[in-house]
This record gives structure tokens, C-alpha cells and sequence, in this order.
């Protein structure tokens, strides 16, 4: 067994000192908060501390913006795989409670919106009476389990892996010993040849593989998105598929490696599995885990995905006489009313559905000979298998209506972006992927898409006024492309960008044509940067420079103290210089960040790149051109 290097590791007394969230933790279990419900309605919100707002979080329930006292439930659906009564169950929920709305998210699951405090308790009960749950849907937890999601009825699956990932939840959920992890942590397993279940970007992802006649997995650790994207890493080994424990022993010997080591407890923006990888290199990880189990690892290796799939469309199941329904699900947007028809649907030929990472739906077992009663009973309540493509293979965060991090809107825009591009290009833009976000955090993954959008605020060039903007990222991807995007084109106004996605477009769509088949990704692969940047603005300069001076990053719940700029660059040597700048301009700004004593308010967060300025020698650190000081609020709610 390989050896393991020491590093000397922070004590818990500094930790505590420098992460308010470490802290929050140690004075209150927050899964305990669900007992002080009764206590905290009976005060009413506007008397409930910010903290237990906060552990609210770790029962998947999140303030909505504005923050007057109502809340997202986040449902956890492990592998996305959902019966015909607990869809009715959700969606009598959604319409009883949400306002008769719900979202997909790219994790599997479903949110809802608009739930009163009050109405918790009731809501949770609701839930819990489905079968399902919302504990771990947001915190310091392990989250929703994804798989593939058509796990147990694809033809070219290498094995069934729905025990495995029941197991792993069963396990994980509601687990008080991985209910305080240095952050959030997201698994994924699957079988699928294609991956569609994006390993890459996974904590932990086991990758399915057939060893010597013995179905198991190989081991990814450390992919990540938000603002410091990472792709995951082979950890070289294979853990056997059977018995389910010794699969859920490995997960939680990967994982208390990394919530035992403090290091990553110091600062919320270095907290997850990603940088412990980078620090020490798969290698030393698996060494670790190989230490935490007390044996040696069988060795194997991640096979490459096979192809690229979404599962979109009809197709044939490996039970005989059925198929599978892929359905679009533009912008992941259902209400209560559809949930509970698709569930009575599917269930009268006894069916299942299936939430995908794409926040679309599948719908399964359904029988041949009903095939096309079922695609226009679909249609019908507005879930059309038929609709373009390219609504099921873009995907929007929940944006700045319901998020207090995001500053420009999303699933709005992305639709009117997808309106424009079907009237122009028809059928021909059904294979793009379009992802777009409301801030760094990267719910929607526009760090990995075909064309990724990422919100921010501009001066309009000619109105003078600040208004909502975009980055254009390109030259990413998973799959059998898997790569990191490249931020091209900056700070797009949201009156043009548009235009900007549509000549992109339509470059790559005349380029096809003179070339014959040809992706959006060998497309932007074949230009430089520079040819591309002309392409989308027209030839015009639009985006602005690089900037200059240090750059000061405001997250979307102070946009109201600073005029409504994410991004404000000052001319300043120290974060000191850098807040003190921000103060003649912005004095209600500054007023949120430092006590009147001029220290850090012990609830925010500053980092210089991805540093707590804790650990650079606090206000003074020093900032240079072209640095970004991001200020994010420790008692926020919390992203995806």
C-alpha cells in the first residue's frame, strides 16, 4: 500500500474562528432545526435568526426572492426515477401549496416555489408521505444521487444499477455523520455506455465497467463546476457492484478523507473534494482511501463514454413489446396540474417516469401498441415528445426571480433565445446545447455547453443605464468531448445577446452546409478565438477589455447597494484599498461587508480568486489588476 504524506492541518479552533459556517454547525446540529419548526412559525419569519433560516437548508428549503417569508422545497429523487402516485402526490403539493408551479433540476429532482413557513411542517409531511424527501436537498450534505436515467430498461446498459443506487441513498440521506461536510457533495453511478450522468463534473462518480465477467465500477473524484470548474479524475481502481455495502463503504471512505482533513473546512471557497484532489493528485487520494479502508483496492480504469446521448425520443426498452418516451421539457418548467396527468397517465399501463439531468422527463414501459395514444395523451397536457430538440438540450438555472445569488434573468431569456432560434433555423438546431446561468455558481453548467451563458450587469453602451448582461462561453462539453469552456465574449447587454447566440448559429449552420455534417463543437474548434468573437458581434466591439484594476464581485442579494453592478473594478493594492475605494461610491455596500469598527462582518465571506482573504493577512492582502474580490455572504441561501 502506498504511503501517505502527512500535511499539518489547521485546529478546529482556527476554523471555527474563520468559517462562520463551521460554526453555525458546531452551536446547532442544523437537521435538528426540523424539530424547532412549531417555535420558529409561532415568532414569525421576520424574527427567525438568519442562522436557522439557514439550517433550514439542510431540510432542502431555501428562502425565495425577495425574502418575505416564503420558500423553495427541494424534493430529492434518487436516480430521478419517480412512481405514477408520487407524481400525483408532488404535484397535488405544487398546487395546494406552490402556487401549481414546479421546476426539474439538473440534479434529478423537482422544486417547488411560493411555500409559506407556515405550511413547512404540512409540506414536509406531504412529501414524506410520497415516499420521498427533502432532507440533504441543500446544505452541507450529501446530495440527490444521480444515475442514468433510463437505468433498468436500456438495452445497451452493462448492468441494472437501481439496487446500487437505492442503496447509496438509503445509506447517504438524512445520514447525521455526512449531514456536516466541509460542503455540499454530489454522486453520481451508472451504467450507461454513453455516461449521460456527466462523471465528469461529479465528486464522486462511478463509472460503470465489466471486470473479468464481474459488473463493477471505476472511480472518478473531483470534477466541479461553479467558478473554478474542474474535471474529474481516474483514481485507478475498481470497486465490485456486489455486495451493495462494500460499494457504499468505498463512498464513505472517499468521503470522510476529505471532511476529516480540516484544510478544507478553512474557507467555503476551497471546501470542496476537487481541490483536496488537486493539492494532493489522485494517486495520494487513493492512497488515503486505500488507508481510511485498511486494504487495497482492486486496480481498474474509467472507460471513455461510448457515444453521446440524452436519451431524448422514442425508444426500444430491453423489456420486449415496450418502449421509452424521452420528452422535452423546455426550460424544466411543469406545474401541479401536469405532474398529477402524467402520473395518472402512467399509471394506467403501469409505467414509470423518469427525471433526467437535462430537467427533462422520460416516461417508461410504455406498451407498442399504445405508443401513439400515449405520445398525443402527452401533447395534450403540454408534454410534448415531439417538441424541437433543442428545448430538451439547453437547460436555465432557476434565475434571479426565485435565487438571491443571480443578477440577470434565465429560463425567461433562454426561452426567447429558443423562440428566435426555431422561427429562424427550424429542425436544423435541434443537436445544440445552450446552458445558461444567472451567476459564477453554474447550476445549469455553462462552463460544459455548446454555448454557455453566464449572467452579469454592463453599462448599456448607448442608453447609459446598467442593465442585465451575459458571457459567452464556448469550447466546452462532456461526454465524448469533455472539456472546460473558454469565456470569449464579455458582458453582453441583454437586448443583443440574442443576436449574438444567432450569428454563432448560423455561422456554424452555413459552414455545415458547405461541409456536410458537422457539430456546433468542431464548428467553434476550427476558429480562433478572435474569427469568433467577430462572428458574434457583428464585427463590432461590444465586449469590453480586460480590466485594468482589481475587479470587486457583487453577488445578486446587494445588488441593491451598489447601483445594480455584479462587477465594479477600483483602483487598489490591498482589499483594504479595494473595500475603502467602494466606500465613496458605495457606502451601504461597504456597510454590509465590515462592522463599524472596520473588521469583516463575521457573516461575509471575502476571497481573491479562490483564497479567503482570512488566509492572505485578512484586509491587507494584496490585489492586482485583473484580480477578483468576491464578496459572498456566509448566511445566504445556498445554489444548487
Amino acid at each position: 500500500m502506498a504511503q501517505v504524506q502527512t500535511v499539518s492541518q489547521p485546529t478546529w479552533e482556527v476554523v471555527l474562528r474563520r468559517n462562520s459556517i463551521e460554526r453555525l454547525k458546531q452551536e446547532k446540529f442544523p437537521l435538528d432545526i426540523v424539530h424547532e419548526l412549531p417555535s420558529l412559525i409561532a415568532r414569525g419569519y421576520e424574527a427567525i435568526p438568519e442562522e436557522d433560516i439557514v439550517r433550514l437548508n439542510w431540510w432542502g428549503l431555501t428562502h425565495d426572492k425577495p425574502k418575505v417569508g416564503t420558500f423553495m422545497v427541494r424534493i430529492k429523487v434518487p436516480g430521478g426515477r419517480i412512481t405514477p402516485a408520487q407524481l400525483v402526490g408532488v404535484g397535488e403539493i405544487a398546487r395546494r401549496y406552490g402556487r401549481n408551479y414546479g421546476e426539474l433540476t439538473t440534479r434529478q429532482g423537482i422544486q417547488l416555489h411560493w411555500v409559506r413557513l407556515e405550511q413547512l411542517p404540512e409540506v414536509l409531511s406531504a412529501v414524506q408521505a410520497t415516499g420521498l424527501t427533502t432532507v440533504g436537498g441543500e446544505g452541507d450534505t450529501v446530495r440527490n444521487v444521480t444515475s442514468c436515467p433510463v437505468a433498468g430498461v436500456d438495452r445497451d446498459e452493462l448492468f441494472d444499477v437501481r439496487p446500487v443506487v437505492q442503496a447509496v441513498a438509503q445509506f447517504f440521506y438524512g445520514h447525521r455523520d455526512y449531514s456536516n461536510l466541509p460542503r455540499k457533495h454530489k454522486y453520481t453511478l451508472s451504467a450507461c455506455p454513453a455516461q449521460c450522468n456527466a462523471p465528469e463534473i461529479h465528486d464522486v462518480a462511478l463509472v460503470g465497467v465489466v471486470k473479468e465477467g464481474r459488473p463493477g465500477f471505476a472511480v472518478r473524484v473531483g470534477g466541479g463546476l461553479s467558478a473554478t470548474p474542474r474535471i474529474s479524475r481516474d483514481l485507478g481502481v475498481f470497486v465490485p457492484a456486489q455486495p451493495v455495502d462494500g460499494v457504499v463503504e468505498v463512498l464513505r471512505a472517499i468521503t470522510d478523507v476529505w471532511q476529516n482533513d480540516l484544510r478544507y473546512r478553512l474557507s467555503r471557497a476551497k471546501a470542496r473534494i476537487k481541490f483536496l484532489v488537486d493539492d494532493y493528485g489522485p494517486e495520494a487520494v487513493r492512497a488515503m482511501v486505500e488507508a481510511r479502508l485498511g486494504r487495497r483496492l482492486e486496480d481498474g480504469r474509467a472507460p471513455e463514454p461510448a457515444h453521446d446521448t440524452d436519451h431524448l425520443g422514442i425508444h426500444p426498452q430491453k423489456q420486449e413489446g415496450h418502449v421509452y418516451v424521452g420528452v422535452p421539457v423546455p426550460m424544466g418548467w411543469v406545474s401541479g396540474d401536469q405532474l398529477v396527468a402524467l402520473g395518472e397517465l402512467v399509471g394506467s399501463f403501469g409505467g414509470e417516469v423518469r427525471f433526467t439531468r437535462m430537467q427533462n422527463l422520460i416516461v417508461t414501459h410504455v406498451p407498442e401498441d399504445r405508443l401513439e395514444q400515449v405520445l398525443q395523451q402527452l401533447a395534450r397536457i403540454g408534454l410534448d415528445p415531439r417538441r424541437n430538440p433543442v428545448y430538451g438540450r439547453s437547460t436555465a438555472c432557476t434565475d434571479h426571480r426565485f435565487c438571491n445569488y443571480s443578477v440577470a434573468e434565465t429560463k425567461g431569456k433562454l426561452r426567447e433565445i429558443l423562440g428566435v432560434l426555431e422561427r429562424r433555423f427550424g429542425d436544423a438546431v435541434g443537436e445544440l446545447r445552450i446552458y445558461m446561468d444567472g451567476c459564477p455558481h453554474a447550476c445549469a453548467h455553462h462552463w460544459v455547453a455548446d454555448i454557455g451563458l453566464q449572467g452579469t450587469t454592463v453599462v448599456h453602451p448607448e442608453r447609459g443605464v446598467r442593465v442585465e448582461a451575459y458571457d459567452v462561453c464556448l469550447r466546452g462539453g462532456l461526454g465524448t468531448r469533455a472539456a472546460i469552456g473558454k469565456p470569449l465574449i464579455r458582458r453582453v447587454p441583454e437586448d443583443r445577446i440574442v443576436e449574438v447566440v444567432c450569428r454563432l448559429v448560423e455561422g456554424w449552420l452555413r459552414e455545415r452546409a458547405r461541409r456536410g455534417q458537422l457539430a456546433f463543437r468542431d464548428f467553434v474548434d476550427a476558429h480562433t478565438d478572435e474569427e469568433l468573437r467577430a462572428l458574434a458581434m457583428g464585427e463590432a466591439t461590444l465586449g469590453e477589455e480586460p480590466p485594468r484594476r482589481p475587479v470587486v464581485r457583487v453577488p445578486g442579494m446587494l445588488l441593491a447597494y451598489s447601483g445594480g453592478a455584479d462587477r465594479l473594478e477600483v483602483d487598489a493594492r490591498t482589499v483594504r484599498e479595494a473595500l475603502e475605494a467602494l466606500r465613496a461610491q458605495y457606502p451601504q455596500l461597504v456597510a454590509q461587508i465590515l462592522t463599524p469598527d472596520g473588521n469583516v462582518h463575521p457573516s461575509v465571506n471575502l476571497f481573491v480568486g479562490e483564497e479567503d482573504v482570512r488566509g492572505l493577512g485578512g484586509l491587507d492582502a494584496p490585489v492586482r489588476p485583473g484580480d477578483e474580490l468576491t464578496i459572498l455572504p456566509a448566511l445566504a441561501g445556498g445554489a444548487c
